[in-house]
């Protein structure tokens, strides 16, 4: 499984016969390539080309008389093998944006469905143009919902740009979009995981806390969120279970218990206490929801937070424990 989108930066010197001769040859010979000048500006100071290939890849390469950065959803010509790979964000400004001006116009040319959310398509533009994830990333979006039962696609995107547009994850843009994966294959049940995250984090913004995500840890390993509020600091751990339509467990409460249970046995044993378990239901069907709310069962765990948001912003939930966190239940 290919990374999320990422640069590959090529000190040295090159010019248009050395692009041609050792990424354009290179392509074609392999793929099929056609080189062109790029759809926008290039940046001051570099000269760029844009690659299409017959399979329908896509790349674009800009450079200096001093250095070169490459981008592409498609293999990497062996001139570049070598190279240094960087996050979008780590290459000089006006090269990212660019690039990014680029992808975009090309993803809402395939997809236009995703053009009215600006701030979702530029956060996940990583793994929506990444080279193996481009058709079932998008897939996740439009046909499941991003994951919430009993919802539009229009009504998910929405809920999830209102989230993003106000750029608390925009630091944390290629760890956050990676989370999705970068698959061939639909992995709804790991998609649907990392939506989990996302969720978390809205709850807890709207709540007024600050995040950072991945958030290390003494032990050596990483609870999802690190979140401060008046300067408490609170560690966070998410897990979302499916529901008992699509997992063994007979009832949405075992479903509840099981996962939780799969969560308390690792991180959260291996940390020693101290952590905030989150339970997103938001999986869950109306009904489903009612029950695990009627009964509010324990989740072997304590402080714990069990939550279900909907797409128009409905949030319910119950805590056990006592939970170092002001939230709106």
């Amino acid at each position: 499984m290919a990374r999320p989108l990422r640069f590959r930066h090529a000190p040295g010197r090159w010019t248009l016969d050395r692009v041609q001769r050792d990424i354009l040859a290179d392509l074609d010979g392999n793929l099929g390539a056609t080189m062109s000048h790029p759809w926008y500006r290039h940046p001051d100071g570099y000269d760029a080309r844009r690659f299409d290939m017959d399979n329908g890849d896509t790349a674009l390469f800009a450079w200096t008389g001093d250095e070169a950065y490459w981008v592409g959803n498609t293999e990497t010509p062996s001139a570049l093998w070598r190279t240094d790979k960087i996050a979008l964000e780590e290459a000089p400004g006006d090269v990212t944006e660019w690039v990014e001006r680029e992808l975009l116009a090309e993803l809402h040319d395939q997809s236009p469905w995703l053009e009215p959310y600006d701030h979702l398509s530029w956060f996940f533009l990583p793994v929506f143009c990444s080279k193996d994830g481009r058709e079932t990333t998008r897939q996740f979006f439009s046909e499941h919902a991003a994951g919430f039962p009993d919802a539009t696609a229009e009504a998910a995107l929405e809920y999830y740009e209102s989230f993003l547009s106000t750029g608390v994850l925009d630091p944390y843009r290629e760890l956050m979009a990676g989370k999705l994966g970068t698959s061939r294959s639909l992995d709804l049940v790991r998609m649907t995981a990392a939506m989990g995250e996302f969720n978390a984090a809205k709850l807890l913004h709207d709540a007024g806390y600050a995040l950072e995500p991945e958030a290390e840890v003494t032990t050596g390993h990483s609870l999802d969120f690190r979140v401060e509020k008046r300067e408490t600091v609170t560690l966070v751990e998410v897990t979302r279970p499916l529901p008992p339509s699509r997992r063994t467990a007979n009832s949405p409460v075992t479903a509840v218990r099981d996962t939780a249970q799969t969560k308390t046995d690792g991180q959260l044993e291996k940390h020693a206490g101290g952590a905030v378990l989150f339970v997103d239901c938001s999986s869950f069907p109306d009904d489903d929801w009612h029950a695990v709310r009627g009964e509010r069962p324990e989740v072997r765990h304590r402080p714990a937070v069990v939550f279900r948001v909907r797409p128009d912003g409905r949030v319910d939930g119950y805590t056990k424990g006592s939970a170092p966190l002001d939230l709106p239940f």
